[in-house]
């Protein structure tokens, strides 16, 4: 379909998601990564209504496309822009990055919303050490243009991270970042308690389940009913696999002296296709996993920080054809580039209306994790998430992904091992 072919289609689309889906017209404070990885999405004037019809009350950008700028001015919509790897060094000098916020920050405010800039993404764990050392510097400059610009208390600067920063992650309250990167973690740190910016990390339990689905529970990862995991030290209990990882983050924190930074997530997600060797991507287990993750955004916390808000970012709004990678990488979106849904997802809206699908098997009205209602089972052995090398592929990083290590011993005893 020809791009031209989308100006008219926005109504013809909040029709049919609102009569046949029944989409909601608003749940909790929903953030959506909007990636345009492709040659047949439909204009930023069509996208504004497609998202407001799922409740997204947060964009994420992977650039500061003007279209999209200007296309969401006035919608009330908060945006992240980004600030891609190839420009953090032109970045150290201040003079570009005050040029840079006055084009792509400056320029649309306060018509568009824009609320924060990321400035590069998973660049600690490229292993480029020219590349990392531009981060911080940039991340200053443009700071201190929006100083200069009177902008600073209105636009957060932070950059996004990949879980490959951790060293330790299991049990989530022995999180600890990788000492080969303690220099440059611990000054960015100081950097976000200075300015106030959250600390930004990219999650996604998909490559886990993907890299041994034999030792790791589909129902833990897609936030199904499932016994369960404790963490032997604080006694909590986990009942999916991302809430581990943010309260790993947070341990981590913790333990860099960092205690009160809060976490946002940048980016989570499940693809609804892959190659065959990409186990687990399927429409049914895409419909889960988000399903699921939106009925826990209207919540509070993780078990660590259950008074915290949850900042997620789904990824993403769109499948985008011209990702490179294995098929799932351009199968994430919630949408077809025709506006249509890439599987059936329904949530409960804010009004106590429950649109309610029937998730594997699972009864409305079932505990859904997290709930007191799942009984809780002792672990009698060791559960240990691990970083490995980067498998997913965007604009201006690879997204790494976990490898969920666990002791067989002690999976066989809390029954989370699939035969």
């Amino acid at each position: 379909m020809e791009l031209s072919t989308f100006r008219d289609w926005s109504s013809v689309i909040l029709l049919f998601i609102s009569g046949i889906l029944l989409f909601p017209v608003m749940v909790a404070s929903i953030g959506i990564n909007y990636g345009q990885i492709a040659n047949n999405l439909p204009s930023p004037e069509s996208v504004v209504p497609l998202v407001k019809t799922i409740g997204a009350t947060k964009v994420k950008l992977y650039d500061a496309d003007p279209r999209v700028l200007k296309a969401f001015a006035n919608t009330g919509v908060e945006f992240v822009v980004g600030l891609g790897n190839e420009y953090l060094a032109k970045m150290k000098d201040p003079e570009n990055a005050q040029a840079w916020v006055k084009t792509n920050v400056q320029a649309y405010l306060p018509a568009t919303k824009i609320t924060s800039i990321f400035v590069g993404n998973e660049v600690l764990t490229f292993n480029d050490t020219s590349l990392a050392g531009c981060l911080l510097p940039a991340m200053q400059n443009v700071h201190t243009a929006l100083v200069n610009l009177g902008l600073d208390k209105q636009v957060a600067v932070t950059t996004a991270h990949s879980l490959a920063i951790l060293e330790t992650s299991y049990p989530p309250s022995a999180g600890a970042f990788r000492r080969d990167l303690s220099g440059c973690i611990t000054q960015i740190l100081s950097f976000h308690a200075k300015t106030g910016s959250p600390f930004l990390i990219n999650a996604y339990p998909y490559f886990a389940y993907k890299a041994s689905p034999k030792h790791v529970t589909l129902d833990f990862v897609l936030f199904q009913p499932n016994p369960g995991v404790v963490d032997p030290v604080t006694n909590l209990r986990y009942d999916n696999m991302l809430f581990a990882q943010i309260d790993a983050v947070y341990a981590a924190l913790a333990s860099a002296g960092y205690k009160k930074l809060p976490v946002h997530i940048s980016e989570t997600g499940w693809p609804s296709r892959g190659d065959e060797n990409e186990v687990g991507a399927t429409p049914e287990n895409a419909k889960k996993y988000n399903g699921n993750l939106f009925k826990l955004m209207k919540k509070k916390g993780t078990p660590m920080r259950p008074s915290s808000d949850l900042n997620i970012y789904v990824f993403a709004l769109f499948n985008e054809n011209m990702k490179p990678g294995p098929t799932s990488e351009r199968n994430y979106g919630l949408f077809k580039p025709d506006g249509t849904p890439a599987y059936a997802l329904c949530i409960a809206t804010n009004d106590g209306v429950s649109n309610t699908t029937n998730f594997g098997g699972s009864t409305p009205g079932a505990p859904i994790p997290g709930s007191s209602d799942t009984p809780l089972t002792p672990p009698t052995g060791y559960l240990s998430i691990t970083s490995a090398a980067p498998e997913r592929y965007q604009s201006v990083a690879a997204p790494a992904f976990l490898f969920f290590f666990t002791s067989m011993m002690m999976m066989m005893v809390m029954g989370l091992i699939h035969h």
